[in-house]
């Protein structure tokens, strides 16, 4: 892995309100225009304008709860009808307590609510509205690099990141739950340190990194930065997409 001196952060301002079923890089290619990509940029985009334009929007009216949700509801204060669209997106309940839940998502996540989201959600006349997380955000990154190579004429690496919550620390930070033309999982096992010891067990996971810095500039309230360019960084590695990051179950060290 290689840094050019310094990395540069840009982020993509002006990206109009996505819609289900609308052209995710056209609305970015208007914001290029100024921020002007090179091929080794690092696009990182907000998970909430991909579920958007993939429809993953659900009217909390239409979602009928079973009994299941409705003794999880009691439990944790939350509408039943959420928690009934948590249950469908999971695939195990990990937790469950007076304003908490977290569940395994059918993805393989462990977060909180399986990444259902109500915030910078429009409602539809005054209608209750959610965002669930895209069906396979790999693909969803896939997608968009190829699309955006036809306009610039060059693939962008794409990364599609979230907040999430950790055990033991306050405070979310954005990670990535998606990846395509990247490592998003850098094996750096069978290196030299500086005192020439070889590494065993050091994987870095890129992705997140830079879904890090990246959730700097787009926040998590009204700041409006859907999307952000990482320029600088130059990686002479195998791709390996997001699920990659993801430690399987007979690795799981907590349970």
């Amino acid at each position: 892995m290689n840094v050019a001196g310094e990395l540069t952060l840009i982020p993509l301002r002006d990206v109009a309100e996505v819609r289900r079923g609308d052209d995710l890089a056209a609305h970015l290619g208007q914001a290029f225009a100024r921020a002007r990509p090179e091929p080794d940029d690092v696009l990182v985009v907000a998970q909430k304008i991909v579920s958007k334009a993939e429809g993953r929007q659900v009217d909390l009216a239409q979602v009928m709860p079973g009994e299941r949700a409705r003794e999880l509801a009691r439990l944790t204060r939350k509408d039943p009808r959420l928690v009934e669209l948590i249950l469908a997106e999971s695939s195990e309940v990990l937790r469950a307590q007076p304003d908490v839940l977290i569940v395994r998502h059918r993805l393989g996540y462990v977060m909180a609510n399986a990444g259902i989201d109500r915030s910078n959600v429009p409602c539809a006349a005054g209608a209750p509205q959610v965002l669930l997380l895209p069906v396979d955000p790999d693909a969803s990154a896939a997608a968009l690099r190829a699309t955006l190579a036809g306009r610039l004429g060059f693939p962008l690496a794409v990364i599609i990141s979230d907040s999430f919550g950790r055990p033991w620390r306050r405070g979310v930070v954005n990670v990535a739950i998606g990846a395509a033309g990247f490592p998003a999982l850098l094996d750096r096992r069978g290196e030299a340190d500086r005192a020439g010891r070889r590494l065993e067990v050091t994987e870095v996971a890129l992705a997140d990194a830079l879904a890090g810095a990246a959730g700097l500039l787009m926040g998590e309230a009204a700041e409006g930065i859907p999307a952000v360019l990482i320029r600088g960084l130059a990686v002479r590695a195998p791709e390996c997409p997001a699920r990659a990051l993801l430690r399987p179950l007979s690795e799981d060290l907590f349970r």
